[in-house]
């Protein structure tokens, strides 16, 4: 865990729930203002095709989000630079909204398969690409999809979380890396059986 991650979001009343429920709290304090993104978490980010992003709306209402698109479409800028396409979609402009007013947000991004799970804390700006189409020139983005949003974030923190109750999901891609063989094998065996031939034989 990075610390700035639990500095800055253990306030007074989070601590006293602690007490209240655990006998103690656990203060934490920041060693700096920014926790960079190091190589393991990159790495995470590279792999991902999806995340959720929650922003903050003048009502003071949550809303969290889905994004989408091709694998490393979140792009690690730099150690502290975050940054995707955002697509144009049901025109209801939520999180861009919500980001003119308040630009903290929070991701989670997961990994169901190895049951792993990445927040990170941010500061997000949304640009119009018909103003800044130079954004969208390091960008993965989907075949066919209408750009219509680069949104930068700036990581404040970051923080893990244990596997505990993370249910295993697979996508298709990882599905069909594992069917795959198999479907390659049961083809070898009907050629065999097909040719007469006993099924532990090698095909030839």
């Amino acid at each position: 865990m990075a610390r700035t991650f639990l500095a800055t979001l253990a306030t007074p009343a989070v601590l006293h729930e602690q007490e209240r429920y655990y006998g103690r709290s656990h203060p934490v304090t920041a060693t700096a203002p920014v926790d960079p993104l190091g190589a393991r978490e990159a790495e995470f980010i590279a792999a991902r095709d999806s995340f959720y992003m929650a922003s903050i709306g003048e009502a003071g209402w949550p809303y969290v989000q889905h994004r989408g698109g091709p694998v490393g479409f979140l792009r690690v800028v730099s150690p502290t630079t975050l940054a995707f396409a955002d697509y144009g979609g049901n025109r209801q402009l939520l999180t861009a909204g919500n980001l003119t007013v308040d630009d903290r947000v929070s991701l989670f991004l997961m990994d169901y398969a190895h049951r792993r799970r990445l927040k990170i804390l941010g500061h997000a700006r949304v640009a119009d690409v018909r103003e800044h189409p130079e954004l969208l020139e390091h960008l993965a983005v989907e075949d066919g999809a209408e750009v219509e949003r680069v949104v930068t974030i700036d990581v404040v923190s970051f923080d893990w979380n244990c596997p505990q109750h993370i249910t295993q999901r697979f996508t298709a891609a990882e599905v069909l890396s594992v069917v795959e063989p198999l479907q390659r094998e049961v083809e070898r065996l009907r050629r065999l059986i097909d040719r007469g031939v006993p099924p532990t034989a090698q095909d030839d």
